[in-house]
């Protein structure tokens, strides 16, 4: 089974497009080298999978005649994805929330002229005190 289709059929992608335009990029790696998109995935094959700045590590355990459900993807493959690629991603979401709630917008005139004070004399308020 060709690569592209079996990301799809696993549910790595929603459709084999996505799937197919992973491999031209250079996201898909079989056995440490890079896969086009018509690369064949046999029994035991090692898959690493950039998506969402996570590379998810896959291990072949049989291959899929068609889609599966979600339920029955773990018979074709294993995922051994290190949790730490997992904490890594919470980490940055944590940072990127740190200075504005998602929603929020733009930052307003105040906010832009508070920045900018900030970034002329940073050091302005400890030497009044």
């Amino acid at each position: 089974m060709r690569i592209d289709k079996y990301l799809w059929s696993t549910r790595y992608f929603k459709t084999r497009n996505m799937g197919t335009i992973a491999c031209k990029k250079g996201q898909v790696k079989i056995n440490g080298k890079i896969a086009k998109p018509g690369r064949e995935v046999y029994h035991l094959d090692e898959i690493t999978v950039r998506r969402n700045q996570i590379n998810y590590q896959l291990v072949v355990l049989d291959i899929p005649k068609s889609r599966v459900g979600a339920k029955l993807v773990d018979i074709y493959r294993k995922d051994v994805t290190p949790k730490e690629a997992f904490e890594h991603d919470k980490l940055v979401q944590y940072s990127k929330n740190q200075y504005r709630q998602k929603g929020e917008g733009r930052p307003t005139k105040k906010d832009r002229r508070d920045i900018t004070e900030y970034v002329e004399n940073p050091f302005e308020d400890s030497e009044e005190e």
